[in-house]
């Protein structure tokens, strides 16, 4: 049995095609590349079934990822997160049946890591050397922990803003890490630059194919779990709109096997009130974003003004009539502390964006009372130790009375 099943790359736009054994980046039109498999093929091979027992990590897809030799595999064990019932955050929003897909647990923190394992692992198998990456923290942290293990060097820019935590795993990896006085978008200026004078693999959000493959486990892992029946509802924090494409396409893909029944999830992306350019372009019905100027926002992840991917953002929203909205941050922090209150789950900002929609989208009826609905946690609360202030009562030695 093949380990991967990968058949060619696509330009979603003009429908060149490129093979997968080479090298590529954007399509020679500048959109970016999707993988496609022979799907007829893995289904005749393959069945829901095969699964049972293998490694709990996304590697248990392996036919529908793109590393043909599993010798080129790098992984820290990433994969297979808990999908939580949420009862109590759930009842206080009137949708019973919501569930969290927590991608805190993996490693790095953050669901980064599914695109980083992926994408490292096709870099190995292709032969590349170096790579080079604008990042919000979480991405470049990610990438250059996994480059570091699959011994491809790595060069990383990132705002100077970014959370210092992911900093710091970038500057213990041994990454070539650099700081500049901006937004991702003036760090992917400074790559652009690099990979054209340097000759670096250029790993930037959708300017090589894999990424996406690495995300799309999300969507794989929540069909498993729900015993492959579909949710109505999956609320996603975008910001380069990865996940969201890549869950998309796992449910397409999962739909065109036959391994799943029914419509597609609805698919909401969630941005920030001071950054939201999908928001925008889905309220005005158009196929593309415009650029967000003067971005901001306490949920660092999701502050990308201008996603080169927006259109296929925008698609999935519209094929499974889908929505996207937008949420302040002072909402996001205090369902951040509700949650964690509640529920017991220090989840990250962006991540409790995405239960504010829920909150929203149940209040307006968008969200029927018996829909299942999930929402997904990005990555562990941890990781941004400034978004969260505490007043402490410091004891003094005189408050203990020693009996």
């Amino acid at each position: 049995m093949k380990y991967s099943y990968i058949s060619h790359l696509v330009c979603p736009k003009c429908s060149e095609t490129y093979n997968p054994q080479e090298i590529n980046q954007l399509c020679v039109c500048g959109s970016p590349l999707l993988v496609e498999y022979d799907l007829d093929e893995l289904g005749k091979n393959v069945l829901k079934k095969d699964l049972v027992g293998r490694s709990a990590s996304l590697w248990r897809y392996h036919e529908l990822l793109p590393v043909v030799s599993e010798e080129h595999v790098v992984t820290l064990g990433e994969g297979m997160t808990p999908l939580l019932p949420m009862p109590v955050i759930g009842g206080d929003m009137d949708i019973p049946r919501l569930y969290m897909k927590d991608e805190g647990i993996i490693p790095t923190g953050t669901f980064k890591a599914r695109g980083a394992a992926v994408g490292v692992s096709k870099a190995k198998e292709l032969g590349i050397k170096e790579l080079a990456m604008p990042t919000n923290g979480n991405a470049g942290a990610a990438w250059a922990l996994y480059a570091a293990r699959g011994g491809i060097k790595s060069t990383i820019v990132m705002p100077v803003d970014a959370p210092k935590i992911t900093r710091n795993e970038c500057a213990i990896s041994g990454s070539d890490l650099h700081l500049v006085d901006g937004l991702i978008s003036d760090a992917g200026k400074i790559v652009g630059q690099a990979v054209k004078d340097f000759t670096l693999f250029d790993a930037s959000t959708l300017k090589e194919p894999y990424r996406i493959e690495g995300k799309k486990t999300m969507g794989l892992e929540i069909a498993e779990q729900m015993e492959w029946k579909m949710p109505d509802v999956i609320l996603y924090p975008t910001g380069g709109g990865v996940g969201i494409i890549g869950i998309y396409k796992a449910l397409t893909e999962l739909k065109k096997l036959g391994w799943v029944d029914g419509k597609l999830p609805r698919l909401v992306a969630v941005q920030a009130e001071h950054c939201a350019p999908i928001v925008k372009a889905w309220k005005e019905n158009k196929l593309e974003s415009e650029y967000w100027n003067d971005s901001e926002t306490v949920a660092f992840g999701i502050n990308v003004p201008k996603a080169l991917g927006d259109f296929l953002v925008l698609k999935a929203i519209y094929q499974t009539d889908g929505c996207a909205i937008a949420i302040e941050d002072d909402a996001l922090l205090k369902e951040q502390k509700k949650i964690a209150e509640l529920e017991g789950a220090f989840i990250c900002p962006e991540g409790a964006a995405t239960f504010v929609a829920a909150r929203r989208l149940r209040e307006q009826g968008w969200i029927k009372e018996n829909e299942v609905v999930v929402a997904l946690n990005t990555g562990m609360g941890i990781k941004y130790p400034d978004t969260v202030t505490v007043d402490v009562n410091v004891l003094q030695k005189s408050d203990f009375i020693i009996k």
